[in-house]
């Protein structure tokens, strides 16, 4: 008999890993309530307590953060432009 693979809403991950953050139930004891496997409420509390800063972090920062990428990916499109239209000229010597 294979078990299928579950997949858990991001919503039952987050309510499993701030229990686990609590720590009044150990993880074996949260394992057995939310029937999942202990590593797994240990992953998803690291993953929380590793990522909990992302949370407060400001959206004005986020979007400048996008800003200066989208610059940086039109100055690579122009200096690829300035590329091919060199090697267009130079190739049209050969032909």
């Amino acid at each position: 008999m294979v078990k299928k693979r579950i997949t858990h809403t991001a919503s039952f991950k987050a309510k499993v890993a701030l229990a686990a953050a609590k720590q009044d139930k150990t993880l074996s004891e949260l394992a057995a309530h939310f029937k999942v496997h202990p590593n797994v409420v240990s992953k998803w509390k690291i993953h929380l307590l590793e990522n909990v800063a992302t949370v407060f972090q400001d959206a004005r920062t986020k979007k400048k953060s996008d800003d200066t990428l989208v610059d940086e990916l039109y100055q690579e499109i122009g200096r690829l432009k300035v590329e091919l239209d060199w090697l267009k000229k130079k190739s049209e010597l050969f032909d």
